[in-house]
């Protein structure tokens, strides 16, 4: 009875783990993909990269400035303004490309903040942004291979208007497309890479692949063709949502069966997207959707505290 007990609040359980060695890990991830891009689309990918991360860095960088808080070395801002090149279509005019980079940091994130207390992942939101502000640059996938100028429709585009594609030139990157989103070998390298590390898990992106496809295969108007759901699944960035914007920690549930509904919601949501809708597209507008749902789909699945009735601790 003499023994003496700390109390202390909690956490009690610690972890090496820090916000800034999983951005640093998202980071290298998203190499592969990023050095493929400014392999594909030449040296004006490496000026989006820049222009991007710069204004995504500066952004945080100012308004923690202008507010009087400590500067941010979390790399978040990097991985939003890595995130948002790849994107973005080469051509785009670079100050655009800025003008995403502050929307995703400054509106999206700091006004709601910080890290942490972002609603919708920042750099599909500030895609959507753009998307919507700018439908023709957005959508102008036009880049220069050595002294040739090449132009033309997306893959999913191509599947829409009713003609087949590759799929092997979409697992390889030889098609038209945004800046990270065309090689999916390279895509699903950094996820693996993350998958090793334990930085994600499949729950989400697993659910999310599997509905996407089962949907396609239903209301596709294909059936479950495999050259066609291969198509469906490899383009129009689903891997690159599904594995590096989906799983972002702040703005997917936090219970495991929760991250399951949600990755059948983007899927569903996904799939009417492409289905039914006018564009090819529809993973960034699915996600950001997705976020929003994220506090309701956390209420329902939240398991029942010990010793606790559902519905109710009583």
């Amino acid at each position: 009875m003499n023994e003496i007990r700390h109390v202390s609040s909690n956490p009690h359980v610690r972890s090496k783990v820090t916000t800034d060695s999983i951005m640093l890990a998202v980071i290298i991830a998203l190499l592969p993909a990023c050095g493929y891009g400014i392999f594909h689309f030449g040296h004006r990918a490496v000026f989006v990269f820049l222009v991007s991360i710069s204004s995504c860095v500066l952004s945080e960088f100012l308004f923690g400035l202008a507010k009087g808080k400590k500067t941010i070395h979390d790399f978040s801002a990097v991985v939003t303004g890595v995130l948002l090149a790849m994107n973005m279509p080469v051509s785009i005019p670079l100050w655009m490309v800025a003008l995403g980079g502050v929307f995703a940091i400054i509106i999206v994130k700091c006004l709601f903040g910080g890290i942490g207390q972002n609603f919708m992942n920042p750099a599909l939101a500030a895609r959507c942004f753009l998307l919507i502000s700018f439908p023709s640059q957005m959508t102008d996938f036009t880049y220069t291979k050595g002294v040739d100028t090449i132009t033309g429709p997306t893959p999913l585009a191509v599947l829409k208007a009713g003609d087949s594609v590759n799929a092997v030139d979409m697992l390889l990157g030889r098609t038209a497309g945004t800046i990270g989103e065309t090689c999916s070998i390279a895509i699903l390298i950094g996820a693996i890479f993350l998958l090793a590390i334990g930085v994600i898990n499949l729950r989400v992106p697993g659910a999310y692949i599997v509905t996407f496809a089962v949907f396609m295969g239903i209301f596709g108007g294909h059936g479950f063709d495999p050259a066609f759901l291969a198509a469906e699944v490899l383009g129009g960035g689903l891997l690159l949502g599904a594995f590096f914007m989906a799983t972002d920690y702040v703005t997917r549930p936090i219970t495991s069966k929760g991250q399951i509904v949600y990755g059948i919601f983007l899927g569903v949501l996904t799939g009417i997207f492409r289905a039914f809708g006018p564009s090819a597209e529809g993973v960034s507008y699915a996600i950001i959707i997705g976020n929003l749902i994220v506090p309701l789909i956390e209420k329902f699945t939240m398991p029942t505290p010990f010793g606790g009735k559902k519905g109710g601790n009583k």
